[in-house]
């Protein structure tokens, strides 16, 4: 799959790209996705970490990050500065807002060469196209966004048996909403789920991404524009069960 071709330019405004806080993910929408992980062109996404001439043998780069509902992109910015030899991506279905979250990316690696290169955003639905980008047990998904309406949320039954299989075990999903039941919502579900179990508090207050959860994520700051905390939730992938015998 190409990236679209934009040209780069000064960063952008976010009154230029302004759109409403959800776009209905069981709609038709016009995407480009790959038909399985495979075919996915990562080097049009993350050019310096993908030369022509790369060392035959050399074990190619793997996105180790997937930033679920990526909004404006501010934890994919955060990711490229703590992590700069990670890749990390962003799925976003809003159209505009995914163009916003792609010029930033542009215009932060012209501003600052060799930086900003292990980050990226596509228009992309995760709720039917997930597989088609990662494979088994590839990534380690960061956070899911809000959602209004329960067929419409990222975190569902369904949702999660897609992330326990693109997600490597012992692997780690963030949450952060500014929406209490919605947090009630995830809490739940991952609760019930046999492949997530949630973060134990020894080990949550260690995780290095938990502080900016509720800085760079666009719940976090609304939850402090409205003078409230975001909730934010953090559930490990188990080991995969033992086959049954046959």
């Amino acid at each position: 799959m190409a990236a679209e071709e934009e040209e780069a330019a000064a960063p952008p405004q976010k009154r230029f790209y302004r759109q409403r806080a959800h776009s209905n993910p069981l709609a038709d929408h016009t995407l480009s996705y790959p038909s399985r992980p495979q075919d996915m062109d990562w080097a049009s996404l993350f050019p310096s970490f993908f030369p022509p001439a790369a060392a035959p043998g050399a074990a190619p780069a793997r996105v180790e990050f997937a930033d679920i509902g990526c909004g404006y992109g501010g934890l994919l910015v955060a990711l490229a500065e703590r992590f700069p030899q990670a890749l990390a991506l962003g799925l976003e279905l809003r159209a505009k807002v995914a163009a916003f979250a792609r010029a930033r990316i542009r215009s932060l690696r012209a501003a600052r060469p060799g930086r900003f290169g292990n980050v990226a955003c596509v228009r992309a639905n995760a709720m039917r196209h997930l597989p088609h980008f990662f494979r088994r047990a590839q990534v380690r998904p960061d956070h899911g966004g809000l959602r209004t309406k329960h067929k419409w949320r990222i975190v569902s039954p369904a949702t999660l048996a897609e992330y326990g299989f693109v997600l490597r075990p012992g692997g780690l999903v963030y949450t952060v909403t500014d929406v209490p039941e919605l947090h009630q919502w995830m809490l739940q579900h991952f609760g019930e789920h046999p492949l997530f179990e949630p973060l134990p508090p020894a080990q949550l207050a260690a995780e290095p991404l938990v502080p900016l959860l509720p800085s760079v994520t666009e719940e976090g700051q609304r939850a402090r524009r409205a003078g409230r905390a975001p909730n934010c939730a953090v559930f490990r992938r188990r080991p995969d069960p033992p086959a049954a015998a046959p």
